[in-house]
């Protein structure tokens, strides 16, 4: 049984993987054809980096994404904080409800909804144009919003409450008191929030398609190239992105077993070794 579910595993990674390799294999290809590798060269590398548009495009996709991501971060943790801090189960359990929502959505109907939300408003306030960079920013916090919201609530449900409420009894304010006693205790929670909320922004097409106007994503460059030909530098700025989101979610899991090992002690070598002899001793 265990050779069959290693198998299985073996085969799923590969069809996950397998794409991912493969381009950033060719990415190194000296010639265009994705089917003949001819030699290594840093042609396509070099080709990007002297591209105007593309560079353009990518410097507003990281604009976009550090933005929605650093607010989506701070409205999320607060919101957290705020669901957290609910005493009646019914409304707290309204409110989650009400986050997973835009999770479960299919992304064309955010979009869409979305669309017909600014141009509504825009012609309330006699605005000349209905889209623009400001109104993708919006989309992009709306969608990041739940995921910050989800990866900081479990860290604040692990923390004991009656420090906040002790905190404030010997005078701290409400703002202190959260950023001295709550903040450093779900940190790896925010951080965690923050790299998925940054690579949802850098990954997403389909909202950013209906909610921006003049202001062009790298999704939306590689979209408008896919009615000719795209070009093998784009391969070699997938292959980078692809690095780049690696080593985030990297991070995020050195915070999260840090974080882990922290409150829970026995999850140490030394607290393994240690429980290991004395269950041996016993």
């Amino acid at each position: 049984m265990k050779a069959v579910n290693r198998i299985i595993m073996a085969v799923v990674y590969t069809f996950l993987y397998a794409p991912l390799l493969l381009m950033v294999f060719f990415s190194f290809n000296s010639a265009k054809s994705t089917s003949v590798f001819e030699s290594f060269s840093l042609k396509w590398y070099g080709e990007l980096f002297s591209s105007s548009d593309t560079l353009a495009a990518l410097r507003n996709t990281l604009i976009l994404a550090v933005a929605s991501a650093a607010i989506a971060t701070v409205l999320g943790t607060l919101a957290a904080f705020g669901i957290f801090r609910v005493r009646s189960r019914f409304f707290k359990q309204t409110m989650l409800t009400v986050t997973n929502i835009p999770m479960m959505n299919p992304d064309i109907v955010t979009g869409v909804s979305l669309m017909l939300l600014f141009v509504f408003v825009g012609r309330l306030i006699g605005a000349t144009s209905y889209l623009s960079f400001w109104t993708l920013l919006i989309a992009h916090i709306t969608f990041n919003l739940p995921y910050v919201i989800l990866n900081v609530l479990p860290k604040l449900n692990q923390t004991d409450r009656s420090l906040f409420e002790a905190a404030q009894d010997l005078g701290a304010p409400p703002l202190k008191a959260f950023f001295m006693v709550v903040m450093p205790q779900i940190v790896p929670g925010i951080i965690s929030g923050a790299i998925m909320a940054f690579t949802l922004s850098l990954d997403d097409f389909v909202i950013s398609y209906y909610t921006s106007a003049g202001f062009q994503t790298l999704p939306l460059k590689i979209y408008s190239m896919t009615k000719k030909i795209v070009k093998p530098d784009m391969y070699a700025l997938s292959s980078i992105m692809f690095v780049a989101v690696l080593v985030l979610l990297l991070i995020s899991n050195i915070f999260q077993m840090r974080s882990e090992r922290k409150q829970n002690p026995s999850l140490r070598t030394g607290g393994q070794k240690k429980s290991r002899k004395e269950a041996l001793v016993k």
